[in-house]
């Protein structure tokens, strides 16, 4: 055997010994991953941090994913001729669209369970028809239609699962006390989740790098950033965009009691692994 391939032998044990004080600082702790958009329709991606989701929960980590599925519901709404509409970043949701959302979540929820289930992990999928998101209808400047704001979350029924050792797929579907569903924003289910759970981390998957000072260079990247930092960033302008519905997702994990909030991106293989056990991480975590 040569020396090269040793040595290549000898750093993978490393990296598992690397490991060792996350896992043990993590067994049987809540992580909640948040994972959506154009990142969750490709599907070597998908397969890498299923593969990831199943890997944490192999160890002992109580793992709760959240979907979204906005590409899959105006692709759909398409079809039916109907554009999508948003509002203030915000899907307006009339019945027509209630219904095609519910379908598509329905769909992908079932094809998510399937892929883990087929990478052997233990799963449950839950896709709102069992009542744990309790929400009340929205209130903007316009009106959004079946859009729901979060009251409050069953998260006694989320952690029967977890305590199997069921990795918990969820689908951002809540429901009204007139038992009226409602489309929520899956950022900020995933968000009420970890908040109501008292997740050790919450992590955002996205198609970005993570936080970065200057969107065309790559090293200009924050790897830590505080609340207060996170603060002057927004108001520097220097997080904007599609960036800032995420940092504000974290930034109400972490006031509602959350360790470490993470914005990770999904298409580096095994990001999900990398930044939750190596002691440099590759994404930007928030304290």
């Amino acid at each position: 055997m040569g020396n090269t391939l040793m040595d290549e032998f000898i750093q993978k044990a490393g990296v598992l010994i690397e490991a060792i004080p996350y896992i043990h600082a993590f067994r049987h702790k809540v992580f909640v991953i948040k994972y959506g958009g154009s990142i969750l329709e490709d599907a070597a991606i998908r397969k890498n941090v299923l593969e990831d989701i199943v890997f944490l929960s192999y160890v002992g980590i109580r793992t709760i994913l959240v979907h979204g599925g906005g590409p899959h519901i105006t692709n759909r709404l398409k079809e039916t001729g109907r554009e999508a509409v948003f509002h203030e970043g915000i899907r307006v949701t009339d019945e027509h669209t209630l219904k095609i959302v519910s379908e598509e979540l329905g769909k992908l929820n079932k094809q998510i369970v399937d892929e883990i289930k087929a990478l052997k992990g233990d799963v449950t999928g839950l896709k709102g028809q069992e009542n744990i998101i309790h929400v009340e209808k929205k209130k903007a400047s316009k009106d959004l239609g079946f859009v729901g704001t979060i009251t409050s979350v069953e998260h006694k029924v989320i952690d029967e699962h977890l305590k199997q050792g069921n990795i918990t797929v969820i689908a951002p579907m809540g429901i009204s006390v007139e038992k009226q569903p409602h489309n929520v924003n899956a950022d900020e289910v995933a968000s009420a989740i970890a908040t109501s759970m008292k997740a050790e981390k919450f992590v955002l998957l996205t198609n970005v790098q993570g936080v970065l000072r200057d969107l065309n260079d790559p090293d200009s990247f924050f790897s830590t950033l505080t609340v207060a930092e996170v603060g002057q960033l927004m108001k520097d302008n220097i997080i904007q965009k599609g960036m800032i519905p995420k940092v504000n997702s974290c930034l109400e994990a972490l006031q509602g009691g959350v360790k470490k909030a993470h914005i990770i991106d999904a298409r580096l293989r095994h990001a999900l692994l990398l930044e939750i056990f190596t002691d440099k991480g590759i994404g930007t975590q928030i304290l």
